[in-house]
């Protein structure tokens, strides 16, 4: 194995998480007043942290989302996963691999821890991740494409960042894994690759990726 440690981004990537997502927040800034598109939801906030949403309503707008937004979208999106969510189709081969080789492994999500785990519950990967190996925006003080949740996880799981490959399917996750200093694989399967420029390499299938990063 090239690297020390496969850091994984959670949502579209661990779990079939960004339709659900980005249904509920195109149509919730559009009942606030604010017309998102599905389409519009993705490029623009897809992989980033949720003050991202407050400051680019505000750029654009000059108005601020009500003090419930976050948690009044947070409960749309969770039930919704309960609903639907689950997991990336061949995740759990990739992890099991991992795992035999003795390759450690986390994830480090723009997410909630909250969502982070409602969303292992419902796709069935709670077992694969506990707070050890768990990481969130929230540990840090800026998101994605800033480095510093990455350079978190590398300095918690004890990992030198040039030792560390990520695994990201956002343009602002390929951006924050490149400023870290570490490698980075691009997964295509709602990102095309000309989206996610920088990374090291492209796969459309998880039974691709233990190839790429072996």
């Amino acid at each position: 194995m090239r690297y020390d440690l496969v850091i994984f981004d959670n949502d579209g990537v661990l779990v079939d998480s960004e339709p659900i997502a980005n249904t509920i927040l195109a149509e919730y800034l559009t009942e606030l007043g604010h017309p998102t598109s599905y389409e519009e939801s993705i490029r623009d906030y897809m992989g980033s942290a949720v003050h991202r949403i407050h400051d680019l309503v505000l750029e654009r707008t000059g108005q601020r989302l009500p003090e419930v937004f976050d948690d009044t979208l947070h409960a749309r999106t969770f039930a919704a996963f309960e609903q639907a969510l689950q997991a990336v189709p061949g995740v759990g081969a990739v992890l099991e691999k991992l795992v035999a080789d003795q390759v450690p492994y986390c994830v480090a999500s723009s997410g909630s821890h909250q969502r982070i785990r409602v969303g292992h519950r419902k796709a069935g990967l709670g077992a694969w991740f506990r707070d050890e190996n768990t990481f969130s925006a929230q540990d840090v003080g800026r998101g994605k494409p800033a480095p510093d949740l990455f350079l978190y996880a590398a300095e918690r799981m004890g990992v030198a960042p040039q030792r560390c490959v990520v695994v990201e399917d956002s343009p602002l996750g390929v951006a924050a894994a490149r400023a870290a200093g570490m490698d980075v694989y691009g997964f295509t399967a709602m990102t095309s690759p000309a989206k996610l420029d920088g990374a090291n390499g492209y796969f459309g299938d998880m039974a691709e990726l233990p190839g790429l990063i072996r």
